[in-house]
Formats: C-alpha cells, sequence, structure tokens
C-alpha cells in the first residue's frame, strides 16, 4: 500500500492506518481459521459428536463470517478518532 500510494496517490492521507487494518485483520482471520480448522473436529469429538461433520463447509462459513467481525473489530479500534 505504500508503494502504491507513493505512486498514485489514491489512499489519501490515512494510508498508513488503513496499511495496518488490513495487515492486522488478514493476520488475525488466518491465525483464526488455522486454530478454528485445526481444533474444531476435536471440540466436536469431545461432546459426542461425528468430528466429520466440521468438513470444509463448516468451517469456512464460520471463518468468513467470524473474519468480518475479526476485520471491523480491529478497523474500529485503529481507525477510530480519524477515518472512523
Amino acid at each position: 500500500m505504500v508503494l502504491w500510494e507513493q505512486l498514485f496517490h489514491s489512499y489519501g492521507p490515512h494510508y498508513q492506518l488503513v496499511a495496518l487494518t488490513v495487515a492486522g485483520a488478514v493476520i488475525g482471520v488466518v491465525s483464526f481459521g488455522t486454530v478454528a480448522g485445526a481444533m474444531l473436529p476435536f471440540l466436536l469429538r469431545r461432546v459426542g459428536l461425528d468430528p466429520a461433520s466440521a468438513s470444509a463447509p463448516f468451517v469456512a462459513t464460520f471463518v468468513d463470517v467470524t473474519g468480518i467481525l475479526i476485520y471491523f473489530t480491529i478497523a474500529s479500534v485503529v481507525l477510530r478518532g480519524t477515518l472512523l
């Protein structure tokens, strides 16, 4: 984002905060997705359900929804007072 801003000036004066928001959200979503995908079958087995029900569509939907929440939470914390 820094290079793109230097070349085209398209992000505005708060481009570093936007870059920090996006980077933090990507790290948070990937970390949460990894943990959720690895731990969900174990949790389902512990409560007596079939671990195979933690198939890819369920995990992907769960991670996508929580990813949106993670992104907006990070954006509200980082961008509060400037863009929000």
